[in-house]
């Protein structure tokens, strides 16, 4: 049942972007429709049903790569959901609805997981749910500091010639960017998500102690998944110390939020991947 509703998600994300690209390319200045929300609601409806169905299925709490990306995928495009009913971000619905289609594919290839110990813990119960709650705030960030990076590539793009062979993309490009807030919106919104992101993952790493005190005896066990987030956590705090003492913006910031997401991943989601897909241990 639950590669079914896996696959049944996957292809509502793919049928949503392509109703989204042709919008686009039919209506470029129309912004995303009512219908277009509802259908995205229920596409999270199912998502949310497979994410249970493979974490909960068998009574036991399980995990993998595969399963905390979707999850984090799936927690993200909830805060993209509410966020388009606020302001007109169908830029981001571009990128996002194909990305969140392969992510929901991800449990159905990989389908290796782990059952977690101690899955009766309240303070591992709610470490988890903050620590997905942090991942998916900070992919959204960094999804918006890549089409931030795009838009600014543009206006810099738009003084040169263009061939003829570029024209029909740079067209396309245009219509897509056109469909986004301006640069300084979105660089609000990305510090915005920011904020809230850095205060999840402070809760991720105090829930974390607290985990670590009730199970293990003490407030940290430095493996690689504490030392990653602690890293992480680092980066991000610098970066808003450095926006508010210093004004960092543009393409400085964008490497700190890209470097601050990168080590974030490597904390689960890459080491999961290389003890369950390459190395092929639990």
């Amino acid at each position: 049942m639950g590669i079914v509703l896996h696959a049944l998600a996957a292809a509502g994300y793919v049928a949503l972007a392509v109703m989204a690209w042709r919008a686009l390319r039919l209506a470029p200045e129309a912004p995303a429709g009512r219908h277009e929300q509802i259908g995205l609601a229920a596409v999270l409806l199912l998502q949310a049903l497979a994410l249970l169905d493979g974490m909960f299925s068998d009574g036991s709490l399980r995990l993998g790569f595969a399963l905390m990306l979707s999850a984090a995928m799936f927690l993200g495009m909830i805060v993209y959901w509410v966020e388009s009913l606020l302001i007109r971000v169908d830029g981001l619905r571009l990128l996002l609805l194909p990305l969140a289609a392969i992510v929901a594919l991800l449990p159905i290839v990989f389908p290796q997981s782990r059952i977690i110990a101690n899955p009766e813990s309240g303070w591992l119960r709610l470490h988890l749910s903050i620590a997905l709650a942090a991942y998916s705030m900070m992919t959204i960030a960094a999804l918006h500091g890549l089409l931030m990076a795009a838009a600014d590539r543009r206006l810099h793009d738009l003084a040169m010639p263009v061939s003829k062979d570029d024209h029909g993309i740079r067209q396309t490009l245009g219509r897509m960017f056109d469909a986004m807030p301006p640069l300084l919106v979105l660089e609000r919104l990305l510090f915005r998500l920011i904020w809230i992101g850095f205060v999840l993952l402070t809760l991720t790493v105090l829930t974390g102690i607290g985990f670590s005190e009730e199970v293990f005896g003490k407030a940290l066990r430095m493996d690689h998944k504490t030392v990653f987030t602690l890293l992480s956590w680092l980066t991000f705090g610098l970066l808003l110390i450095g926006r508010q003492v210093r004004g960092w913006r543009g393409r400085l910031a964008l490497r700190w939020t890209l470097a601050g997401f990168a080590l974030l991943l490597l904390a689960y989601v890459g080491s999961r991947f290389m003890l369950e897909v390459v190395l092929h241990r639990g």
